[in-house]
């Protein structure tokens, strides 16, 4: 082979074993008192980075382990161009568990095979195309039993093919399946659903810490607790930004238990010595800090939305999980109220903003603390639109969650500190300008900034903190139009907002535009090369899964009050959409909206009715629920109307609600 370039590390490179096992436990909502699922069954894979020359791998002659272009560390398993060659390891089950298998592999023609065999049956497999960088394949779920012999095998081509760090992952706690009139959203969801699956990592394996591309080999090893990548895949640890943005799609996949632990860690992090910042990133031990991002307490990257987004992430993870820690945990409820409180008052001092506050960035680069997600501008922003945006939906995430613990005074402090944010923000802080004109940030100095400001712009709107009218319209429209101009992002995981965005404000033709978009640019190679292409940046696959749920269905769960809202949002041309095994806290669902004017809900599994409240915009003149007619009551929601029903829907029944 011809190419040289050396690939950074993957973290999982350096392992030296990986275990994967049945479905992660799932915390157990308040209301059925079930018990926790039991722990994982361990499926160990030797040398998953032939790091130890091939320890634990059968060979065939023309293959083998080189050095000259692995995809991270030292070494890689080979084979040459022809018929007829493998490289093969097989593992025994101790338990039952479904498993997902991963491998980064590089090939110099096509025709290769990466397949999976059960008890001497193949039970998945793919066809290797033609493909000189690294890309990551999975295949599975696959289900094992006591005694099942697992071969993953790499079968030779018509060129060479390289092969390294391969992972196992347990199968999600859940497996959503979509179908609809347009096929397109049903490749791209199964397709987003095992990449997102194929990134998490069973508590309990063995692997590096501190592995970045200085160090490819880390600083050492841990043993990983429930976690899942979030940020790039050469790196041994999770992102505060990323898996903000993530949380959702692990949230469909029931990774509840990854989703609190992972937050917990963040929250932990977020100490008086910090001036309660959270760090930035944490290997996935869920205990110690990536190096390449902190160097002393006084020294790390922090970036002032991100506090705010874990706050409302984590009163987003209760609401799909019903788990009462993240009311009860010292740590988490601390974290909240530093965040909402002390982290204000500590980072806001530069800009007057009469009777609010607003935390500020110092406008000194990401390791002294800055005022946006935007790490593309060099712009000294002391106050940027996504961090007051997050800002002001991390108030309203207060006061959800001190309302669920019945601290109602709490809640109504919070509630007016939010109505008074948003108040301010459009009468004072965005200016009176509209579209381009609309102000996105202040610097040091107390310049307004207007124009584009990525980031910092279309985190307004989706955060809802721009007030609904003409205003917003407009400014949705500038955010489209400068996203495919000269302004765009040139990074994948920034554009994964866009979607969010429109969805937010029920532009369900634009969302489903650059959902097609990302989708589409998924096996090109990512801006930052060593990553791999774009679909192999995790937050790609995870969002994908969140916005076709909670989004173009408007799933909106609430298991602790045993609510489930739903709004479709199905862009033109989508005449039908709908997912089975939707699971909310203990209870699981399928759901089906046709087109915005019928939708069917119906209770597969649970211990309990939910109230489901079924939304439709616009206001009509009457519904029907399973056929009966009555007359139609509206809401105004963040100024639009909805015509809305609510109605019980007990385990075992089906409902349909129609507008007239």
């Amino acid at each position: 082979m011809t190419r040289s370039r050396l690939s950074l590390l993957s973290a999982v490179a350096l392992l030296a074993s990986l275990a994967a096992g049945g479905s992660p436990a799932t915390a157990a909502p308040p209301a059925t008192g079930a018990a926790p699922a039991p722990a994982p069954t361990v499926l160990t894979v030797t040398d998953p980075g032939f790091e130890q020359g091939g320890t634990g791998w059968e060979f065939t002659s023309g293959t083998g382990v080189g050095s000259n272009y692995p995809h991270a560390g030292r070494r890689q398993a080979y084979l040459d161009a022809g018929s007829g060659m493998k490289v093969s390891q097989t593992v025994t089950a101790t338990g039952h568990g479904g498993y997902l298998v991963s491998a980064w592999i590089a090939t110099g023609g096509p025709g290769g095979r990466y397949v999976l065999r059960v008890n001497g049956a193949t039970v998945a497999d793919r066809t290797l195309p033609a493909a000189a960088n690294y890309r990551r394949h999975t295949l599975g779920r696959i289900a094992l039993t006591p005694g099942d012999r697992l071969e993953i095998a790499f079968e030779s081509g018509q060129g060479w093919v390289n092969v390294d760090d391969v992972m196992v992952s347990p199968a999600a706690p859940a497996d959503p399946r979509v179908t609809s009139s347009d096929p397109e959203i049903v490749e791209m969801f199964d397709w987003a659903k095992g990449k997102a699956n194929s990134w998490v990592h069973l508590p309990g394996t063995t692997g590096p810490l501190d592995a970045d591309e200085r160090q490819t080999g880390g600083t050492g090893t841990g043993v990983y607790a429930p976690s899942y990548w979030a940020g790039y895949a050469n790196r041994s640890g999770y992102y505060s930004r990323d898996m903000a943005h993530q949380l959702s799609g692990a949230g469909v996949l029931g990774l509840h238990t990854e989703n609190k632990e992972m937050l917990r860690a963040f929250a932990a992090s977020a100490t008086a010595e910090h001036a309660y910042y959270p760090v930035w990133a944490l290997n996935f031990d869920n205990r110690s800090y990536l190096s390449i991002d902190y160097r002393d307490p006084n020294l790390f990257v922090r970036e002032v939305p991100a506090p705010f987004e874990l706050v409302q992430k984590a009163e987003e993870a209760y609401r799909w999980s019903g788990d009462p820690a993240y009311l009860d945990d010292p740590a988490l409820w601390e974290f909240y109220r530093h965040a909402t409180d002390e982290f204000v008052t500590l980072h806001d001092g530069q800009k007057d903003n009469g009777r609010v506050s607003v935390a500020e960035g110092t406008g000194k680069g990401i390791f002294r603390g800055v005022a946006s997600y935007n790490e593309q501008s060099d712009e000294p922003l002391a106050e940027a639109g996504d961090a007051i945006g997050s800002q002001y939906q991390a108030y309203r995430a207060m006061a959800s969650l001190a309302r669920a613990k019945g601290e109602h005074p709490l809640a109504a402090r919070f509630e007016r500190k939010a109505r008074d944010l948003k108040t301010y923000f459009n009468s004072t802080w965005s200016g009176t300008g509209s579209g381009a004109d609309m102000v996105r940030g202040y610097t040091t100095d107390g310049r307004a900034l207007t124009g584009w400001g990525k980031e910092n712009s279309w985190f307004m709107p989706m955060k809802q903190i721009v007030a609904p009218g003409d205003r917003r319209e407009a400014y949705l429209d500038y955010i489209d139009r400068q996203s495919e101009g000269e302004g765009r992002p040139d990074n994948i995981e920034a554009l994964t907002y866009l979607p969010d965005t429109f969805l937010t404000n029920n532009r369900a033709d634009t969302a489903w535009k650059w959902m097609r978009h990302i989708y589409a640019q998924k096996d090109v190679q990512h801006v930052n090369t060593r990553q791999g292409t774009n679909g192999d940046y995790p937050e790609v696959s995870f969002t994908l899964v969140g916005q076709t749920v909670q989004g173009l269905m408007g799933v909106v769960p609430n298991a602790p009050a045993r609510t489930l809202a739903t709004q479709s949002r199905l862009p033109s041309g989508m005449d039908w959409l709908s997912i089975e095994d939707l699971r909310v806290g203990d209870s699981a669902f399928t759901l089906r909206h046709d087109t915005d004017r019928r939708s069917t809900l119906t209770h597969t599994s649970g211990s309990a009715p939910y109230t489901w409240v079924a939304r439709f915009p616009g206001a009509h003149a009457a519904v029907a629920v399973d056929g009966v007619v009555g007359k139609a009551r509206t809401e105004v929601i963040d100024g639009a109307t909805y015509t809305v029903v609510r109605t019980r829907v007990a385990p075992g029944r089906t409902v349909t609600v129609e507008v007239r």
